[in-house]
Parts: structure tokens; sequence; C-alpha cells
């Protein structure tokens, strides 16, 4: 049974004092809740909340780079995130690829450096509008997929967590139907079968991000073959995100 894993990306927001707070207030609000339960700050403030006595709450990092140490001005280095207490580090998401051009291969180099130094990747695949009009979906996520999992141990598999985000999607209001992302969820899953077997495949857990909010994570969570969601803003917001976290009492009511 795979277990649910909920995460924020707060992106470039929130202040030290102000990512301290959320994270604080954030751990008490889901205690008891049987979900892994991930936020992304900023840079700047990973060693203050990683320094909290949190009981439930993961810290993940936004980025990482592709070397260890080095003349990479602006860079930060696995070890670095390690230092900090990271567990997650979010790799190849659309605004990384699309401004700061990040490729395939990049991406999975940063994948195989933060699993040799024990952090989790969330790895981000995703088509754009054009691609989606083209009938291209299944093409790009099958193509990023692999290239992210190139030459990673099966062992090492069920450590990673696809984050299936239509980039059509991310920021806009829209999202996939749940239909929908159920079904690229799966074809990733497939894939991942096809090169590691499918009890791999079976432990892995994949995501949908994407606009996901209190009032659409139900639907999605409701789907078989999704395990969890990458929030974005919806992530920023203490009550908006706990009741995302909190999806199931939504469903008893």
């Amino acid at each position: 049974m795979r277990k649910p894993i909920i995460a924020g990306n707060w992106k470039m927001h929130k202040t030290v004092s102000e990512s301290v707070g959320l994270c604080e207030a954030l751990d008490r609000a889901v205690q008891d809740v049987d979900i892994e339960v991930v936020v992304c700050p900023p840079f700047t403030a990973l060693s203050a909340v990683c320094a909290l006595a949190m009981r439930k709450v993961k810290i993940g990092a936004q980025n990482v780079s592709i070397a260890e140490s080095g003349a990479f001005t602006g860079e930060i280095s696995p070890l670095m995130l390690v230092d900090v207490c990271c567990s997650y580090v979010i790799i190849g998401h659309s605004e990384r690829r699309q401004h700061f051009g990040e490729t395939d291969a990049m991406v999975n180099k940063k994948v195989h450096l933060a699993l040799q130094h024990g952090l989790r990747p969330i790895v981000c695949v995703g088509e754009s509008l054009m691609q989606r009009r083209a009938g291209e979906t299944e093409a790009v996520v099958v193509s990023q997929t692999k290239a992210a999992l190139a030459g990673i141990a099966q062992e090492q598999v069920p450590d990673i967590v696809i984050a299936y985000e239509p980039i059509w999607a991310i920021g806009t209001g829209e999202t996939a139907s749940a239909d929908d992302a159920n079904e690229v969820i799966g074809t990733i899953r497939k894939t991942i079968a096809e090169i590691y077997g499918q009890e791999t495949a079976g432990r892995i857990r994949i995501q949908y991000g994407g606009s996901v909010k209190p009032d659409n994570i139900r639907e999605l969570m409701a789907q078989p073959e999704i395990d969890g969601a990458l929030v974005g803003g919806a992530s920023l917001d203490l009550k908006g995100f706990t009741a995302i976290v909190r999806y199931h009492e939504q469903q008893q009511s």
C-alpha cells in the first residue's frame, strides 16, 4: 500500500520568519494525519525550518545543483541540503526547465546525485498546452520519465516520487480532470513497470500537481493511480493547505 504524500512548493515566497511560523502551525494542524507531508521553502529559510522540532512535517528543497561543490555561483549542493536535514528535493520543475534551461540530462544527473546523498527526489514531468493540443501528452511524459530514471538502480526507484504537472495547469487555475490525471499517471506507472517490473512500479508514488486546491483534492485523491499532490499557491495558506492534507475529512462531510 502506497502512503500518500502531499508536498507544498512555496517557490519564491515567504521570508524566514514567515516560513517558520507557517511550518510550526502546519505541523500542529496535521499531527494525526496518516499522510506524508512535505514543504519546500526557499533556500534562505531551510536552516531555520529544519531546526524546528517538528513531529510530522518534513522539509524539502526546491532545487539542487548537478555538482557536489565547485565554481557554480548561485547553486546549492546536495551536501548543503543534507547538512540542514532536508529529506526531499524537487527536481525538473517546469519553471526550472523553461526559465533556467534545465534539460532531461541535467534532471537525470540531479536525480543520481540526490539519491547518492540520501535525498528523495520529487521529479516533475508534464506537457505544455501546445503538446497537449497536438496529442503528444503520452509521448512527452514517457520520454521525460525514462530520461529522469536512466541508470537508476531498481532498488532506488521506491525512494523517488514522480510529480505529473501539466505545464498548462501550473498557476493558471486550470487543472486536468481527475480522470485525465489518473490516466496519464497510469501511463507513467506502466512505463516504470516496463523498465523495472510491476512490483517496483506498484511501490513508487506518483503525485498530481497543477492548481491543486481544497475543492479538487478529494476527486483527485479518489483516483487509484494518484498517490498525492504537489501543491503550489495553495500551500502558502495554512487553512487551505491543511484542508488539502486533511482531504479524508472533507470526503466524510
